[in-house]
């Protein structure tokens, strides 16, 4: 079996590069990045092939189709950042780099195209957030993501035989996210000042709830989207609500501390106050489950990675 993984130094790309090594220790596996928030330690352990390349180049894809084959795409690569506003260069790289996949994927390789969507799609849409059901997103980061996710509706009607599976990650927290520094989950943010002794800072007043769901759920999910003969888009969370200030309190029962938080005003107008998952067709037809709660996450990765990383 032959995988390629764009992003593959980025969070989510390393996790899911070392756990494909682990259970297709035959697979022959390309990894594809520029490092724009990915970092070589994450593939410090990585056996396969590494590429530097531009995914919203069409030379760069022109370039794979040439050279290589594959029977799976994970395409994980895109700009993370939220914050960004420059919209032709998020749709550019986001979208437009998809699009280009695609057509190698599809039309080249007949391969199957596994790609990270996101909540963001939803924006301040009612919760539970369902899959057909309201969506818009608050910024050009999640409208890039939105037409990535028309992008692959459209091409599954083109290509009827061709399996495209989007997975909206929803809050994704987990080992291997430190390169991407103050765009790291608020669980990285908040524990890593934690440590240091430092008050944990919330925009007012902390009632805030998101889906965190923990790094190795959703590579749980993408290799059932591999695994399964399925084809869609699909929540991937843990479909319970979490406030900022539970996060904290957890925190402080992980790290026997009892940190008071300090409150600020939120500066951002596009700001996603709650986001929960509808798993309903995730686990009816992905077959996908979380495994890990909140705490147990929390005090997993903490425990086991990040005093360990000190």
């Amino acid at each position: 079996m032959r995988i390629l993984v764009t992003g593959g130094a980025g969070f989510i790309g390393s996790n899911l590069i070392r756990e494909l090594q682990n259970k297709y220790p035959d697979a022959e596996i390309v990894a594809v990045d520029n490092f724009s928030s990915g970092c070589f330690q994450n593939l410090i352990d990585f056996k396969g092939e590494f590429i530097p390349g531009d995914i919203s180049k069409k030379e760069f894809w022109d370039y794979m189709a040439e050279k290589y084959t594959f029977d799976v795409v994970f395409h994980q690569g895109a700009i993370t950042d939220t914050t960004v506003t420059d919209q032709k260069l998020m749709t550019e790289v986001n979208t437009l780099g998809f699009k280009y996949l695609l057509d190698i994927a599809l039309k080249r390789w007949n391969a199957k195209v596994i790609y990270a969507s996101s909540a963001a799609v939803y924006g301040n849409c009612p919760a539970p957030m369902k899959e057909d059901g309201c969506l818009k997103p608050e910024n050009v980061y999640g409208f890039s993501k939105l037409m990535m996710d028309r992008l692959a509706q459209k091409y599954l009607k083109l290509y009827p035989d061709a399996y495209i599976v989007g997975l909206r990650y929803f809050n994704v927290y987990g080992p291997g996210e430190s390169c991407k520094g103050k765009f790291a989950s608020m669980v990285y943010q908040l524990a890593v000042k934690m440590m240091r002794g430092e008050k944990p800072r919330l925009f007012k007043w902390g009632e805030q709830k998101r889906d965190f769901i923990y790094v190795k759920d959703v590579i749980k999910a993408n290799l059932l989207a591999m695994e399964k003969e399925v084809r869609g888009i699909f929540n991937v969370g843990t479909g319970k609500a979490r406030s900022f200030n539970e996060l904290v309190e957890i925190l402080n029962a992980v790290l026997g501390t009892s940190l008071e938080t300090e409150y600020f005003d939120n500066p951002y107008s596009f700001y996603q106050n709650y986001t929960e998952a509808d798993l309903t067709k995730s686990k009816t037809e992905l077959g996908f489950s979380p495994s890990w709660s909140l705490e147990e996450g929390v005090k997993d990765y903490v425990e086991n990675f990040l005093k360990t990383d000190r």
